[in-house]
Formats: C-alpha cells, sequence, structure tokens
C-alpha cells in the first residue's frame, strides 16, 4: 500500500507522481462512510487490504471495527469520528482531524459508495496479478532455483486461481478482449551449453532413432537454433517414415531440404550428427525445459503489460491472462508427457534396435561441427 499525504503534508508534493484514480475512488468511499456510517452495508465485500493506501485502508479498518452511531446523533457531533480517528491512528500516525473533514467535503455522492468500492476492487485486482506475474517471471529466470520447472509450473497454477477466483467477483462483459499492445518478446539467450545439448540430441537422435519415436513431445520450436530445428524435422521425418536412420540418410534428407549451404557443408553436417552421448530422452527434456522457462516469462510478461494498461477492465484482464496461460498450459502438457515415468517393459515389448548409454549427463565430448552456424 501507498502513503497518502495528508492536506498538511506540502513538503515535496510537486515532485510526488500525480494519484492514480483509485486513490480519488478511496477519498470519495471513505468520505461517503464518514458522512453516512450506514453505506458500509453497500460496499461488500471490500476489505482493508483491497486499498491501496496504508491510511485509507488504516481508516476503513476503523470504520468497520466502530459500531455505526446514530443518525441523528451523528448529524449533530463529532463523536463517531473521532472514535475513528482515535481507532485508525496508531496505524496511520500521520492522520488528523482535518483530513478526515477533507474526505468528507470531497466525496461527490455518499450514495454512489458502492462504485467506489468497485472501482477499488478493480484496482487491487490489477495489483495483485501483477505481483503473480512478477513471481512467475522471477522463478522462470531464477538459475539457482530447485526444481525450477516444477515451481515455474505451481506459480503458474497460482494465477489459474487467482483468475477463477477473480472471475467470481466481477461480472462478464461482451466485447471484453484486451487490446493491449505487447512489448517485444526478450530474444531467448543461447550459451554455448545450450547449443551443445542441441547438437548431441541431434547426434544421439541419429544414433538411436527408436527413441525418436517416443520423442513426439518435442517440437521445432524448442530449440534455440534454426538450424537444429530444422535437422530434427529431417531425422523424424526419417524415424516416423520407417526410413534408415545414420549421418548418411540424415545428411540425405537435409540436402532435400534445402539446408546445406557453403558455411554447411556435408562433412560439417555429418560431423554434426556423428557424435552420440547419453540418450536422447535426457537431451530432449533438457531442450523442452528451457522452452517452458522461456515461455513462462513470455506468459508473465504478457500479464503484466495487461495490468500495466490502465484502460483494462477487470474482466479484461482475466480474459488476455487466461489466454496467456492457455500458451503455457500447451507446453505444459508436453513437458508432463516427456517427464512422465516410463512404463515397465512387458514380455512382448520388442527389443531395443541398439543399446543406448544410460541416461544422464555423460562425458561431454569435443563437439566442433557447425559451431559457426548459427
Amino acid at each position: 500500500m501507498t502513503h497518502t499525504p495528508e492536506p498538511d503534508e506540502d513538503d515535496d508534493l510537486d515532485l510526488a507522481p500525480a494519484p492514480k484514480p483509485v486513490h480519488y475512488a478511496e477519498q470519495a468511499l471513505l468520505g461517503a462512510l464518514l458522512l453516512e456510517p450506514a453505506r458500509l452495508a453497500d460496499t461488500e465485500p471490500l476489505i482493508a487490504h483491497h486499498f491501496d493506501s496504508h491510511t485509507h485502508a488504516a481508516l476503513f479498518t476503523a470504520i468497520r471495527t466502530l459500531p455505526p452511531p446514530d443518525p441523528d446523533d451523528h448529524a449533530k457531533d463529532t463523536a463517531w469520528l473521532n472514535a475513528v480517528l482515535d481507532h485508525a491512528r496508531p496505524h496511520a500516525p500521520g492522520l488528523n482531524a482535518s483530513y478526515l473533514h477533507a474526505l468528507i467535503q470531497f466525496c461527490p455522492q455518499p450514495k454512489h459508495a458502492a462504485a467506489y468500492a468497485r472501482m477499488i476492487r478493480a484496482d487491487n485486482a490489477r495489483r495483485i496479478l501483477r505481483a503473480h506475474a512478477e513471481r512467475l517471471a522471477s522463478a522462470a529466470t531464477d538459475p539457482g532455483l530447485p526444481n525450477r520447472a516444477a515451481t515455474t509450473l505451481g506459480l503458474a497454477d497460482d494465477i489459474g486461481r487467482v483468475l477463477d477466483s477473480l472471475a467470481e467477483q466481477f461480472a462478464p462483459h461482451p466485447g471484453s478482449f484486451p487490446r493491449t499492445t505487447f512489448p517485444p518478446d526478450v530474444p531467448r539467450q543461447a550459451d554455448e551449453e545450450d547449443l551443445d545439448e542441441e547438437r548431441l540430441l541431434l547426434a544421439t537422435a541419429t544414433a538411436y532413432p527408436a527413441e525418436v519415436q517416443q520423442m513426439r513431445w518435442l517440437v521445432t520450436d524448442d530449440f534455440l537454433l534454426p538450424l537444429h530445428a530444422a535437422l530434427w524435422q529431417s531425422i523424424t521425418a526419417l524415424t516416423h517414415r520407417g526410413d534408415m536412420v545414420d549421418p548418411v540418410t540424415v545428411l540425405g534428407e537435409a540436402q532435400h531440404r534445402g539446408l546445406l549451404t557453403d558455411s554447411l557443408t556435408p562433412k560439417d553436417l555429418m560431423a554434426l550428427v556423428s557424435t552420440p552421448a547419453g540418450s536422447p530422452e535426457h537431451w530432449g527434456e533438457k531442450i523442452l525445459k528451457r522452452a517452458l522457462l522461456a515461455r513462462a516469462q513470455t506468459v508473465a510478461a504478457r500479464i503484466t503489460a495487461y495490468t500495466d494498461d490502465p484502460a483494462n477492465t477487470p474482466h479484461q484482464l482475466i480474459t488476455g491472462s487466461r489466454r496467456a496461460l492457455a500458451d503455457l498450459n500447451a507446453l505444459r502438457t508436453r513437458w508432463n508427457r516427456a517427464t512422465a515415468p516410463t512404463p515397465a517393459p512387458s514380455a512382448s515389448t520388442p527389443a531395443r534396435s541398439a543399446p543406448r548409454p544410460q541416461a544422464g549427463p555423460p562425458h561431454r565430448p569435443t563437439v566442433t561441427a557447425a559451431r559457426t552456424h548459427r
């Protein structure tokens, strides 16, 4: 919550940012309640936590806590106002009687208290959603976070629950998809280790093509380097057609797809797919995990953009954020398929075409082919 300047706080006010619309809604609501305490019934389900201003929240808590005065007595004296001030001042030391009277004077229409309360709740929804998006972005970009993929997906689930809760509080209306302009996507950064893992996937997939049949959860968009994505398409095409797969046949498929250039010779390409280590599933999961975390960052940025756009209504925030989460959930489905426990083989399960090394980080071979072809 922010601190609301009191009327006598004149120092540096010219340097302060202009108050947001919710500031005036909070002032108007409190003025209405101070003038006509019975209007409190019109504000449900508003609570103090919904206020942006700490001072305003303390005042609202005092109004809700103290028994309402008799309307006739309240019109004659300030006893109840003084009690509200005494209750709120320990939680907002800068509060004074003149500010309470200023709030009463500011309120345009006490009978509009319900509308002011809705504005406050709408702004709170915006802040809550933005805070959850920031946590999602932080988890997706924190390399030191244990179980980063699981934690990130858990935070995405939290956003989904927040959106479900908000949908129950704010009525939908037609034409509610937001028109927010998104910031440019941040390019996915790839270090040499990331690219090595993509090369190792291509080589192990070429060496153990039977494994590739079970890796439909990995798609070209998951790769950092377009060349690697195109080569993955070449290998999977051969595999799904039932053709023979080895470095030479991959070379032939790549030639048909126009991947050979002056900077990528046949020799380079064959070297690239001829250094297997580990298992295709191991490297594929690493590539998919990076794509998952990158997608989570994009989703967080989009939700943040929605919340930063003041033109969006609560229902527009909900609609846009749900669509953003749907993009992540589509990738989550593939991640769950990739990381699901492998069922025990049955007696009728055919043997592998060739044994492969145990999955897991292997001794990394020297990978030099196609390093410059980005």
